[in-house]
């Protein structure tokens, strides 16, 4: 919140993009904050449990809400200044879907739009332990699914990749680090927070919204 509070700052105004919504955790205190937002989310239940608590808090205006894959996002290009990957990119089943969600996300994204990841860390697991075969950081040791955990260079790797750079006034951060977890212990993931910011010049408060946005 204190990330998308100095953005909103940045900017003066504009949208935000909350991929993996959930029952709106993260799109109910960025509308209190003042954003437009438009939260996406695969689960109908979660986003009906979304929107019953943004009509209780009367911020139905503010808020959007959409069934979709966070690889493949049902608005026009350049629509968002602020984009929120809580939790979501690590639920990627192979690499090639990563950086699916990671090149739609470069879609929407305005020039110089901040985006916030959480997502898991390598170092969830000792060294020893082995990706899926044919990947570099997709395990299946934590859940019996695969999912993502890339190391710190593959995050800012895949992300520089599509167009993002780490934004260096915000640290990157690595939390629950005190032991690699053993598969299946139970034990919760290593996490990465950070912040980056779309290449491509910085907007300017003057600038026009995006036409077609939601």
């Amino acid at each position: 919140m204190q990330f998308a509070q100095e953005e909103l700052r940045r900017s003066g105004s504009g949208r935000v993009l909350d991929l993996g919504c959930g029952a709106g955790r993260n799109a109910i205190p960025l509308a209190r904050l003042g954003w437009d937002v438009v939260g996406v989310d695969l689960s109908r239940p979660m986003l009906l449990a979304a929107a019953q608590r943004a009509r209780e808090e009367r911020l139905g205006d503010r808020l959007h809400w959409v069934l979709a894959r966070m690889d493949a996002i049902p608005v026009r290009e350049r629509c968002f200044e602020l984009v929120i990957a809580h939790g979501i990119w690590n639920l990627a089943r192979s690499a090639a879907e990563f950086r699916r969600a990671l090149k739609e996300t470069a879609r929407v994204a305005r020039p110089a739009a901040g985006v916030f990841v959480f997502t898991f860390s390598r170092n969830t697991f000792p060294p020893q332990t082995d990706p899926v075969p044919g990947e570099s950081f997709v395990f299946t040791q934590f859940s019996g699914q695969p999912q993502c955990f890339l190391s710190e260079a593959q995050l800012v790797r895949e992300l520089g990749a599509a167009g993002f750079a780490l934004e260096p006034a915000v640290p990157l951060t690595e939390y629950n680090r005190s032991r690699p977890v053993l598969p299946h212990s139970g034990t919760p993931p290593v996490i990465y927070e950070a912040s980056f910011r779309r290449e491509g010049g910085r907007r300017c408060v003057t600038d026009p919204p995006s036409q077609g946005c939601p």
